[in-house]
């Protein structure tokens, strides 16, 4: 197979973690046989030195013109002003909006090996296997908004094709598990909320009559989340939510280093990325937790490239790894030597034979 990848590390651990990923997905090429081109972009933080623009056109180009884009991570101190006229996350909006990708994907599941590197006891976590669908396109973060010296404002609003698409996205997921869904919002206090619950029980009542679908309130469900993780299944909610959820949720696996995720549009064409920030405290250190962004790899393989075989075998190698104690510091028992960002990606390379 050939395939056009666009590659945007980013800023702090992004291009450690990009490195990493990037030499993984070359050793799946190499093996299987297939012609990645990859082409590095500048973007957020990064970007905005370089040309004043958190997501320059030529940028932009390049990932409208590719078949997948990965990313590293974007932000730090040094844009974080809030009355700066760019910031990098102002990219990352921008960009997802133009892509079209509203519905992003993020599966949590547990490692036998990491058992002890969450803060949850064990037996709460012993079968945790689980997938965030957040909507990525709409709700509070693309509202209008409005800023005086004594007041400001950001518009939540969800429309009905809006709200039937990511539900669909999440209710085919479900039918191929374990055929649960649980719907998650504020239908005792927001409209938009109240629209979401109607809109979702109609569609998965006439469409997924297999699928059996559970609503729960947005703070009953992060209660949930650290109470008894293996109530879910595939769980869907709107933008900020699932946001905030899914970040808690990293912490059921042991650390905000291990997760990717998949951004999904209606073509095949998606974006990926691990689910961590920046850590500009760590940046250049050489100890980030490649994981989740490896794993992003494997997701951009399947979803995609419709790569499977290559995906499962990422995520094979992944779990010796991690079996075999090579741990990064976020993981790794203290007093034990941790592996290093790049040891524990030539460490998975090694794995995939």
């Amino acid at each position: 197979m050939k395939a056009r990848i666009a590659v945007i590390a980013g800023d702090g651990i992004g291009p450690e973690v990009t490195a990493e990923a990037v030499r993984v997905l070359q050793k799946i090429g190499a093996q299987w046989g297939h012609e990645f081109t990859l082409v590095e972009k500048p973007f957020g933080g990064a970007a905005i030195d370089l040309t004043g623009e958190p997501l320059p056109a030529d940028t932009l180009a390049e990932c409208l013109a590719a078949d997948a884009v990965l990313l590293g991570a974007i932000g730090g101190p040094k844009w974080s002003d809030p009355k700066a006229r760019t910031r990098p996350e102002a990219g990352l909006l921008a960009l997802r909006k133009a892509l079209g990708v509203y519905a992003n994907l993020r599966p949590v599941a547990l490692h036998a090996a990491l058992r002890d590197a969450s803060t949850l006891k064990p037996e709460v976590l012993e079968g945790v296997d689980l997938v965030f669908v957040r909507e990525l396109i709409g709700g509070i973060y693309f509202g209008a908004k409005t800023r005086t010296a004594n007041e400001a404002t950001d518009l939540c609003s969800y429309s009905v094709p809006e709200i039937e698409r990511i539900v669909r996205v999440a209710a085919k997921l479900a039918r191929g598990r374990r055929g649960r869904l649980m719907s998650i919002d504020k239908a005792n206090v927001l409209e938009t909320s109240r629209l979401w619950r109607e809109v979702c029980t109609r569609v998965v009542h006439d469409e997924f009559p297999d699928v059996q679908l559970e609503h729960q309130l947005v703070d009953s469900a992060a209660m949930l989340l650290v109470r008894n993780p293996r109530a879910f299944d595939v769980a869907v909610t709107e933008n900020m939510f699932g946001d905030i959820l899914t970040d808690e949720a990293s912490m059921l696996a042991g650390s905000l280093g291990l997760l990717p995720s998949a951004s999904l549009g209606e073509g095949r064409r998606g974006l990926y990325e691990p689910i961590h920030g920046s850590a500009p405290d760590i940046a250049g250190r050489g100890i980030a937790n490649p994981t989740g962004a490896i794993l992003s790899v494997a997701l951009l393989l399947r979803h995609s490239l419709g790569l499977e075989a290559e995906a499962a075998a990422i995520e094979a190698a992944v779990a010796k790894v991690l079996a075999d104690g090579v741990l990064t510091p976020d993981l790794a028992a203290k007093g034990r030597r941790a592996a290093t960002t790049a040891e524990f990606g030539a460490a998975v390379c090694a794995a995939l034979g």
